[in-house]
C-alpha cells in the first residue's frame, strides 16, 4: 500500500504564491510517477502537472504552464508543486496521485493513478 498526504494549501490573493507538498509513504513504496490534479465543486478532477520517478520528465496542463512548477525530492519521498502568479480560477481542492510501481511514464488521466491523498484546499481571492 502507498499513502499520500498533501499539505500547503490556504488562502492567497491573486498574484500570490503557494507551495504544495505531497508526502508519500508505504512499505511497498518506491519512486514512481506522481501527478497533481485539482477539483472544483461540480467539476471533474482536472490534470495539473505530473513528474516521472526521477524528475527528469514533467508535464503540465496548458492553463498552468509558466506559473506552476512540479519537482520531487526522492530522498524525502516528497513531491512539490510551486504555484506562482495564482489566479482566482486556480481555486480548487488539489490532490496528488501515485501510479503503480510498474508504471514509468507520466499520465494526465486520473484513471491512470492508483493511490490518492485526501486533498488540500487552495483558495485565490481576487
Amino acid at each position: 500500500q502507498v499513502q499520500l498526504v498533501e499539505s500547503g494549501g490556504g488562502l492567497v490573493q491573486a498574484g500570490g504564491s503557494l507551495r504544495l507538498s505531497c508526502a508519500v509513504s508505504g512499505r511497498t513504496y518506491s519512486p514512481r510517477p506522481i501527478g497533481w490534479f485539482r477539483q472544483s465543486p461540480e467539476k471533474e478532477r482536472e490534470f495539473v502537472a505530473a513528474i516521472n520517478w526521477s524528475g527528469s520528465s514533467t508535464r503540465y496542463a496548458d492553463s498552468v504552464k509558466g506559473r506552476l512548477t512540479i519537482s520531487r525530492d526522492n530522498g524525502q519521498n516528497t513531491v512539490y508543486l510551486q504555484m506562482n502568479s495564482l489566479k482566482p480560477e486556480d481555486t480548487a481542492v488539489y490532490y496528488c496521485g501515485a501510479r503503480s510501481a510498474l508504471k514509468v511514464t507520466v499520465a494526465t488521466n486520473p484513471k491512470e493513478y492508483d493511490y490518492w491523498g485526501q486533498g488540500t484546499q487552495v483558495t485565490v481571492s481576487s
